[in-house]
Formats: structure tokens, sequence, C-alpha cells
């Protein structure tokens, strides 16, 4: 039997943390409707499927944009990769602190994802191993968009993966932009609403 206040899930949550994490994902949607692509936060099954995009025994960085309340952030650490090689660049301030706070060791940068090389001047000297994206790509003009692919190129490992989660039936970048490799996981059904992931890979 557990004690104390608030029992736990078995996402590992209690019930009153994940309320807690929707109704702030609520508030962020009505005051910045662009920057908030999701009403609640990424299910466990759908920020598993992600994580598994990425090589843990890879070497080098792993640079989460978008990571709200850490949903995927707990999904790499639970997939192998240490705390301290994570990255995060979140836009709104009480995510970045919120994230810090619960995740000990990760490195929060309260920035703009789609200026990484503002975001992270300074902050990453290797490259990367991974990029991976909460982002609500689809809330962007397609030029932004392709334009936030070729700059994680630009500080991703080669053949590196930008790993990205929609709602949406196509792509959120399009699979005839040049020189991307592209795949895509089948539905994830167990999510709300329904998701698939996309990976990018810069072609050869």
């Amino acid at each position: 039997m557990e004690h104390g206040s608030e029992s736990k899930t078995r996402t590992g949550k209690s019930p009153l943390r994940r309320l807690d994490d929707q109704l702030r994902f609520l508030l962020s949607l009505v005051g910045n409707p662009k920057k908030i692509g999701a009403v609640a936060p990424s299910g466990k099954a759908l920020a598993a499927e992600m994580a598994a995009q990425i090589d843990p025994a890879l070497s080098g960085p792993v640079i989460e944009l978008g990571p709200g309340t850490g949903p995927v952030t707990q999904a790499l650490i639970e997939s192998g990769i240490a705390p301290e090689r994570i990255i995060t660049v979140e836009y709104d301030i009480d995510f970045a602190e919120r994230l810090q706070k619960r995740f000990p060791g990760i490195h929060v940068i309260c920035g703009d994802a789609y200026d990484l090389s503002t975001s992270l001047n300074g902050i990453v000297d290797e490259k990367a191993c991974a990029i991976i994206s909460s982002l609500p790509l689809f809330n962007q003009p397609v030029e932004k968009r392709t334009a936030l692919l070729n700059a994680a190129f630009d500080i991703l490992c080669a053949r590196g993966p930008f790993v990205q989660f929609t709602y949406a039936p196509v792509s959120p970048i399009p699979r005839e932009t040049a020189d991307i490799e592209t795949t895509v996981s089948d539905w994830i059904f167990k999510n709300v609403p329904p998701a698939r992931v996309w990976t990018y890979r810069r072609a050869l």
C-alpha cells in the first residue's frame, strides 16, 4: 500500500499532477494558441514511440523542442538516455521552470525553438545525435517548418534523426522536400487524439 496524500497511477504521475499538467496546457493554449499544439500532454504510448526512434548508444546530446510538461523527456530517460545528455528548448517560462524541477540534470533553455542558432548559442559544442520535437508545426507556414528542419540538420550528426509527432494524416514536412528521407509509424490509437510519429533524416 502506498502512503501519502497522492497515490500514483501506472504512468508514475499522481492524478493531481496529471490534472495540473492538463490545466496548465489548457491555460497556455488559451493564452498563446500558435505556440501550443495540444489540449493535453502527449500520452505515454506516443512519448515512448517517439523515444524509440533514438538509439541511446549513440554519443552526443539529444535536443528536445517544445517539451511542455515533460512526457517525452520522461520517455527519453526511461529509454536509457542520461538526463545530462538532454537539452530542452521550451518557449513557455512556466513549463521551463517545471521541467527543471521535475528532471534534475537536464539542461533547460527558455527560448524559441524556431530560432535554434540563437537558442543553442554557446550551449551545444558537439553534433547532436537526435532532435525530438513536440512543436505544433502545422501552426506555422511550410517555409518556417522547412527552415526549422534544415537548421536541425545543421546541428545533427550524419543521419541523425529529427523526430516529430502529429495528429494530422499527412507529414508536417512535405515529403517531396529535397534531400530528406522520411519514415512514419503506425497510428498510435492509445493516444488521445490518435497520432503518428514522423522521422526525418538528411539523405546521403
